[in-house]
């Protein structure tokens, strides 16, 4: 016979790895003078949600249609603890039938006893139980979702695994990795890069809270958790209160709310975007996916001109000279990549003089404006938040139905994401502000051990202040390294 078992994820194992289910299997056939050739284990795979594949459940169907399984050896029937544990959706529950009783004489015994499913009633009342079974699933998941919303809405932590940045109680915070956290989500949030972040950690032996090294992807989802700031989230949505203000949680927080909300607007404004060929996603800010090597990849453009007149405009990449680790030049591609070969232009240089031009166009803006402006946008954010309150009371009191509410409630709130978004933006762009043009000049040139900006964070400046630098010709010849070739594209201007 097939012993097969459903069990979950933590399910209960003895030192040779046989689940508790297993074991009663074992004990039934036993009893009923049947021997176990297979035992089959779908470990947490639900039965009563759709599109779930359960692969052991297939493997034992695809045997009693053969009568033997892979290695040859005949199956005479199937062993579960109870039905509920075989099937919870009667098309799973007919295909298993149809499969066992495809031959004459096959076994089908639960934990208590034997069940002729040959019988002409014995089948309909296993769908009434699956029926039953199912109905009772559903239950068991509306609990679940009510007792996790109510957890959320007092403010409580998710469970799971300890969070990094806080001790084992989940609310107090880790004297060593919260300010890790801090630092890291300060330094997202003002431009420098994911993997640059990662490298300095895996350089000092930061682990994750299991004990893993950390990837893009587990550091991105730590800082995108509203968590860090004290707020609390279910679903990847901030729960609110009525008012409609975010439930603050139990925990101490390891950041501010603005500082949380400049790097949700990072991490929405990457999500499902792709960098193009002029480097910018879409309409927004460009954004480095990655961490570059020189800082101008992508930023220096070729201004030869083709022969229309207009110019090239392909983008400058950077070639190393071999032997010469210090040494680079910005070249132009090939034709064959879509460049025109005709522009090569002294690496270091050239930083040298981008560098410059931005921070004097950062001190120029500091003396010219105020060192933070307001968003825009507060008074419509004000106005939207208004009207989802009021359209809220009115369907509570029963003044307008669940159609009008549920149908305008979804526009409302999709204005109420885009607005927090440019916020989020606004409050990004604003962090890299908050430093004074003084520091960021000083710590430009600063080793990155010793305090500097690395590459991503003077990336970061150098995008915000410019769209590109178109790199004009020098001529033939070895001219003298003239800045005044090199063509700066302003943003705002």
């Amino acid at each position: 016979m097939i012993s097969y078992a459903r069990i979950s994820s933590d399910g209960e194992r003895d030192e040779h790895g046989v689940s508790d289910q297993h074991r009663v299997n074992r004990r039934t056939a036993q009893r009923l003078g049947l021997r176990v050739v297979a035992e089959l284990t779908d470990n947490d795979r639900s039965a009563s949600k759709a599109g779930v594949v359960r692969e052991s459940f297939e493997a034992m169907l695809k045997a009693l249609e053969s009568g033997r399984l892979p290695d040859g050896t005949a199956v005479c029937g199937v062993v579960v603890l109870n039905e509920d544990r075989l099937a919870r959706r009667a098309g799973d529950y007919e295909r298993f039938v149809e499969s066992l009783t495809a031959e004459d004489g096959r076994v089908f015994a639960d934990e208590r006893g034997r069940k002729d499913l040959y019988a002409e009633d014995v089948e309909g009342l296993g769908l009434v139980g699956v029926a039953f079974s199912r109905i009772e699933a559903r239950k068991v998941r509306r609990r679940m979702k009510r007792f996790h919303r109510a957890r959320a809405e007092d403010g409580k932590p998710a469970g799971g695994t300890r969070p990094f940045g806080w001790a084992e109680d989940r609310l107090s915070l880790d004297p060593i990795e919260a300010p890790l956290l801090a630092k890291a989500a300060k330094d997202f949030a003002a431009g420098r890069s994911l993997n640059s972040i990662i490298r300095e950690w895996q350089r000092d032996g930061v682990r994750t809270s299991l004990g893993n090294e950390w990837s893009s992807r587990s550091l991105r989802v730590t800082l995108a958790n509203a968590r860090i700031c004290g707020w609390r989230s279910l679903h990847g949505e901030i729960v609110t209160d009525d008012e409609g203000q975010p439930i603050v949680g139990k925990w101490e927080p390891i950041v501010d709310p603005a500082t949380w909300q400049a790097i949700d607007a990072i991490v929405r404004m990457r999500k499902g975007r792709s960098v193009g060929p002029d480097g910018q996603p879409g309409n927004v800010l460009a954004v480095d996916f990655s961490e570059h090597r020189y800082l101008l990849s992508g930023i220096v453009r070729c201004g030869k001109a083709k022969a229309d007149g207009s110019p090239c405009n392909g983008p400058l990449r950077a070639r190393r000279f071999r032997g010469n680790e210090e040494m680079f030049h910005y070249v132009c591609q090939p034709k064959s990549q879509g460049g025109c070969a005709g522009i090569c232009r002294h690496g270091p240089k050239t930083d040298e003089y981008v560098s410059e031009m931005v921070l004097a166009k950062l001190e120029e803006r500091e003396m010219q404006a105020p060192r933070t402006e307001a968003w825009g946008g507060s008074e419509e954010l004000e106005t939207v938040q208004g009207q989802l309150d009021d359209l809220g009371r009115e369907w509570r009191s029963g003044g307008i139905s669940n159609e009008f509410f549920f149908a305008n409630v979804r526009q409302l709130e999709g204005r109420m994401t885009q607005l927090r978004a440019e916020q989020g933006r606004h409050a990004a762009a604003a962090k890299r502000r908050v430093v004074g043009v003084e520091s960021i000049r000083r710590r430009w040139y600063l080793a990155e051990a010793d305090g500097g900006l690395d590459i991503s964070q003077k990336r970061a400046y150098i995008r915000e202040a410019l769209h590109a630098v178109l790199v004009l010709p020098a001529g033939r010849g070895r001219a003298a390294y003239d800045p005044n070739l090199l063509q700066p594209f302003w943003r705002n201007e």
